[in-house]
């Protein structure tokens, strides 16, 4: 990929999905939401658009860690819908995985910049 490209939507998928959890985390601080409007949420916070196939996965993960809970909402003259929770236990993961966050990527900052430099 030249300097100028933007990443393919192949990577930026994949980096959506190695991140997802921690995506997941950080917008649930707003306040509770179901599946459909964390995944709107994330898009509108400029990540690629996220699928059901990944992103209810990821819940039931987080969920089952005590990071997430949820109840079921009644629909209104619809189906219910499955309204998911930050809890203590995910807060302090959030903020365990911030912290790790921008150290991995000062670091993988700094070996990109490194590297680029000794290709010029």
């Amino acid at each position: 990929m030249d300097a100028g490209a933007s990443p393919s939507p192949d990577s930026s998928i994949a980096w959506v999905r190695a991140s997802l959890a921690l995506a997941v985390l950080a917008v649930l601080t707003e306040g509770a939401r179901h599946g459909y409007a964390l995944a709107q949420r994330i898009t509108e916070l400029g990540l690629t658009p996220v699928r059901g196939g990944a992103l209810y996965p990821v819940l039931g993960r987080l969920e089952s860690d005590g990071f997430v809970e949820s109840l079921w909402q009644a629909g209104d003259g619809g189906p219910g819908k499955k309204v998911y929770s930050l809890t203590d236990a995910g807060r302090r993961r959030l903020d365990t995985e911030r912290a790790a966050w921008r150290d991995f990527s000062a670091a993988l900052d700094g070996l990109l910049g490194a590297t680029t430099q000794e290709q010029t």
